[in-house]
């Protein structure tokens, strides 16, 4: 099991995660009301601009206002065997 940090402290089971999305488009508005509307919404941002939402396999939304790059590379780094120093040289 692995925890991933989704901002202030707040972390995720990596394993768990299905999508990690802009909130720029209507679908994921869409998909951020129907979770509020059947409780399944947590909203990390302590309050911060929401700037990626991660679907999780029980349905469960989560707000984060880390950005989705940002949450990416983080489970790339993460993975078995990824050398970090190596994606930063890519990219340059």
């Amino acid at each position: 099991m692995q925890l991933l940090n989704v901002g202030f402290g707040n972390t995720v089971m990596m394993d768990k995660i299905i999508a990690v999305i802009n909130t720029g488009s209507s679908p994921a508005r869409k998909l951020k009301e129907a979770a509020k509307m059947k409780d399944r919404l947590v909203d990390v941002t302590e309050g911060r601009r929401t700037r990626s939402i991660l679907v999780m396999e029980s349905n469960h939304v989560i707000l984060s206002s880390v950005q989705p790059d940002t949450i990416s590379q983080r489970m790339q780094a993460l993975q078995p065997g990824y050398n970090l120093a190596e994606y930063f040289d890519q990219q340059k």
